[in-house]
Protein backbone atom coordinates (compact mmCIF):
# COMPACT_ATOMS: atom_id res chain seq x y z
CA UNK A 1 0.00 0.00 0.00
CA UNK A 2 1.07 3.62 -0.52
CA UNK A 3 2.76 5.42 2.38
CA UNK A 4 0.03 8.07 2.27
CA UNK A 5 -3.60 7.17 1.65
CA UNK A 6 -6.22 9.77 0.74
CA UNK A 7 -9.97 9.70 0.97
CA UNK A 8 -13.13 11.58 1.69
CA UNK A 9 -16.89 11.58 1.81
CA UNK A 10 -19.33 11.28 -1.09
CA UNK A 11 -20.02 15.00 -1.47
CA UNK A 12 -16.36 16.08 -1.17
CA UNK A 13 -16.81 18.26 1.94
CA UNK A 14 -14.55 16.01 4.05
CA UNK A 15 -11.09 15.06 2.82
CA UNK A 16 -8.44 13.24 4.85
CA UNK A 17 -4.97 11.71 4.62
CA UNK A 18 -3.55 8.67 6.40
CA UNK A 19 0.23 8.73 6.92
CA UNK A 20 2.09 5.43 7.10
CA UNK A 21 0.95 1.85 6.90
CA UNK A 22 -2.40 0.88 8.40
CA UNK A 23 -2.53 -1.88 11.01
CA UNK A 24 -4.93 -3.97 8.93
CA UNK A 25 -8.29 -4.31 7.26
CA UNK A 26 -11.23 -6.11 8.87
CA UNK A 27 -14.54 -7.06 7.31
CA UNK A 28 -17.42 -7.09 9.77
CA UNK A 29 -20.68 -8.90 9.07
CA UNK A 30 -22.55 -7.78 12.24
CA UNK A 31 -26.04 -6.37 11.95
CA UNK A 32 -24.80 -2.90 12.93
CA UNK A 33 -22.22 -2.79 10.13
CA UNK A 34 -24.78 -4.07 7.65
CA UNK A 35 -27.14 -1.26 8.65
CA UNK A 36 -24.40 1.40 8.68
CA UNK A 37 -23.01 0.45 5.28
CA UNK A 38 -26.34 -0.26 3.65
CA UNK A 39 -24.76 -3.47 2.41
CA UNK A 40 -23.88 -7.01 3.50
CA UNK A 41 -20.85 -5.99 5.58
CA UNK A 42 -18.63 -3.10 6.61
CA UNK A 43 -14.88 -2.67 6.04
CA UNK A 44 -12.71 -0.97 8.63
CA UNK A 45 -9.08 0.02 8.14
CA UNK A 46 -7.37 0.12 11.53
CA UNK A 47 -4.92 2.98 12.08
CA UNK A 48 -3.48 4.91 15.02
CA UNK A 49 -5.35 8.14 15.77
CA UNK A 50 -2.26 10.24 14.99
CA UNK A 51 -2.02 8.80 11.45
CA UNK A 52 -5.19 10.61 10.32
CA UNK A 53 -5.14 14.25 9.22
CA UNK A 54 -8.37 16.00 8.30
CA UNK A 55 -7.42 18.03 5.21
CA UNK A 56 -10.75 19.78 4.68
CA UNK A 57 -14.23 19.90 6.09
CA UNK A 58 -15.42 19.03 9.56
CA UNK A 59 -16.83 15.90 11.14
CA UNK A 60 -19.79 15.41 13.44
CA UNK A 61 -20.22 12.38 15.66
CA UNK A 62 -22.59 10.27 17.71
CA UNK A 63 -22.18 7.25 19.98
CA UNK A 64 -23.60 3.77 19.56
CA UNK A 65 -23.42 0.44 21.39
CA UNK A 66 -21.74 -2.36 19.41
CA UNK A 67 -22.92 -5.96 19.27
CA UNK A 68 -19.75 -6.76 21.27
CA UNK A 69 -20.97 -4.52 24.11
CA UNK A 70 -18.37 -1.81 23.47
CA UNK A 71 -19.39 1.79 22.92
CA UNK A 72 -18.03 3.53 19.84
CA UNK A 73 -17.93 7.09 18.62
CA UNK A 74 -18.93 7.35 14.96
CA UNK A 75 -17.72 10.34 12.92
CA UNK A 76 -19.38 11.39 9.68
CA UNK A 77 -19.70 14.19 7.14
CA UNK A 78 -22.46 16.57 8.30
CA UNK A 79 -23.38 17.42 4.69
CA UNK A 80 -23.81 13.97 3.06
CA UNK A 81 -23.87 11.70 6.12
CA UNK A 82 -21.09 9.36 4.99
CA UNK A 83 -19.33 7.66 7.91
CA UNK A 84 -15.60 8.37 7.82
CA UNK A 85 -14.39 6.49 10.91
CA UNK A 86 -15.27 5.21 14.31
CA UNK A 87 -13.33 4.85 17.55
CA UNK A 88 -13.69 2.86 20.75
CA UNK A 89 -11.26 4.93 22.82
CA UNK A 90 -8.25 2.59 22.58
CA UNK A 91 -6.03 5.02 20.62
CA UNK A 92 -6.97 3.65 17.22
CA UNK A 93 -9.47 4.57 14.53
CA UNK A 94 -11.40 2.30 12.21
CA UNK A 95 -11.54 4.24 8.94
CA UNK A 96 -14.38 3.14 6.68
CA UNK A 97 -12.33 1.68 3.84
CA UNK A 98 -14.94 2.52 1.19
CA UNK A 99 -14.10 6.21 1.68
CA UNK A 100 -10.54 5.75 0.39
CA UNK A 101 -9.85 7.11 -3.08
CA UNK A 102 -8.02 3.93 -4.10
CA UNK A 103 -9.18 0.65 -2.56
CA UNK A 104 -7.55 -1.75 -5.03
CA UNK A 105 -4.65 -2.80 -2.77
CA UNK A 106 -6.86 -3.62 0.23
CA UNK A 107 -6.88 -7.21 1.43
CA UNK A 108 -8.81 -8.18 4.56
CA UNK A 109 -6.91 -9.90 7.36
CA UNK A 110 -10.11 -11.27 8.84
CA UNK A 111 -13.88 -11.52 8.78
CA UNK A 112 -15.76 -10.88 12.04
CA UNK A 113 -19.30 -11.62 13.19
CA UNK A 114 -19.70 -14.25 10.49
CA UNK A 115 -22.57 -15.75 12.50
CA UNK A 116 -24.59 -12.74 11.26
CA UNK A 117 -23.33 -12.69 7.65
CA UNK A 118 -25.78 -12.93 4.81
CA UNK A 119 -26.11 -16.55 3.63
CA UNK A 120 -25.13 -15.68 0.04
CA UNK A 121 -21.79 -14.11 1.09
CA UNK A 122 -18.92 -16.54 0.51
CA UNK A 123 -15.77 -15.97 2.53
CA UNK A 124 -12.49 -16.25 0.63
CA UNK A 125 -10.45 -19.36 1.39
CA UNK A 126 -7.46 -18.89 3.68
CA UNK A 127 -8.70 -15.70 5.38
CA UNK A 128 -9.29 -15.90 9.13
CA UNK A 129 -12.88 -15.61 10.34
CA UNK A 130 -14.72 -15.54 13.66
CA UNK A 131 -18.43 -16.02 14.43
CA UNK A 132 -18.31 -12.95 16.74
CA UNK A 133 -15.77 -10.19 17.47
CA UNK A 134 -12.94 -12.70 17.80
Amino acid sequence: MASTLEGGCQCGHVRYEIAGEPEGLAVCHCNGCQRQSGSAFGMSLSIAVEQLTLVSGALESFEVDCDSGRRKTCSFCPKCGVRIHHATGDGSLAVKAGTLDDRRALEPQGHYWTAEKQPWVELPPGVASWPDDG
